[in-house]
């Protein structure tokens, strides 16, 4: 009985392994192209950047597409400042909600 408890909560932790492997990166150390193939190879990343006063810092989950997005989400284009470009096209989740359409 203890083999197979502690069978499952191996599984578990490795299954859960995953979610917790995102990369962070900083998007204006990057140039668009170099974001974008990182988000392309990795399939999902967080970004961070400084807001457009500089006071805070902002971040969030940018995903290859509606594959990286849960029941209920999609993949909706927005961007990100990088190196060379201020408005980088790239792709986060958001809600399908009828209370929050898009």
């Amino acid at each position: 009985m203890k083999t197979a408890a502690a069978a499952l909560l191996l599984l578990a932790i490795v299954s859960a392994s995953p979610a917790l492997a995102i990369s962070r990166y900083e998007s204006l150390s990057k140039s668009c192209e170099s974001v974008q193939q990182l988000i392309s190879r990795e399939r999902s990343v967080l970004l961070r950047y400084p807001s457009r006063s500089g006071n805070v810092v902002l971040y969030d989950r940018y995903v290859a597409g509606d594959g990286q997005c849960g029941s209920g989400y999609y993949a909706a284009s927005t961007s990100v400042p990088t190196k060379d470009n201020p408005k980088c096209p790239v792709y986060n989740c958001r809600s399908s909600s009828v209370f929050n359409p898009h």
